[in-house]
């Protein structure tokens, strides 16, 4: 009986861990953006990058990177119940939490300065076969 105790208790405790408190909350995407639209045009080169507004939790990064098209919730993953939009930065290489100097990559969404430890939250990108529609799913 005893043992049958301790073995509750430990899943419990294994149940516990499993949690993944603090994370950006799901939000359904589904955006197509024309990259011909001048808003988006800037996209078709490499080390590009614009913020959209209206999707996701807290807006949508869109970048092309030397992998591709990636895109990215702005919503800070660093403390993201605060929902602090992230910025990008000049250089069109990082995205910056103006709340908690958080930075993270564009080219794989990776925390690069602390006290960001979790990746930013990516969404699907499909490019259509002509290349001038981007669709951005979850």
């Amino acid at each position: 009986m005893k043992q049958l105790g301790t073995a509750i208790l430990l899943l419990f405790l294994l149940a516990g861990c499993g949690k993944q408190g603090n994370v950006v909350p799901y939000v359904a995407v589904n955006l197509q953006l024309q990259l011909n639209d001048p808003r988006y045009s800037q996209l078709r080169s490499i080390g590009s990058a614009v913020a959209i507004n209206g999707y996701g939790v807290s807006g949508i990064i869109v970048a092309n990177t030397v992998y591709g098209y990636r895109a990215y919730d702005r919503c800070s993953a660093y403390e993201p119940e605060k929902r602090c939009a992230v910025t990008i930065d000049d250089n069109k290489i990082l995205v910056t939490d103006p709340c908690s100097g958080s930075k993270w990559l564009l080219q794989d969404g990776t925390p690069n300065k602390a006290p960001a430890v979790r990746s930013l939250k990516q969404y699907n990108v499909y490019i259509d076969p002509s290349g001038n529609f981007l669709t951005i799913s979850n």
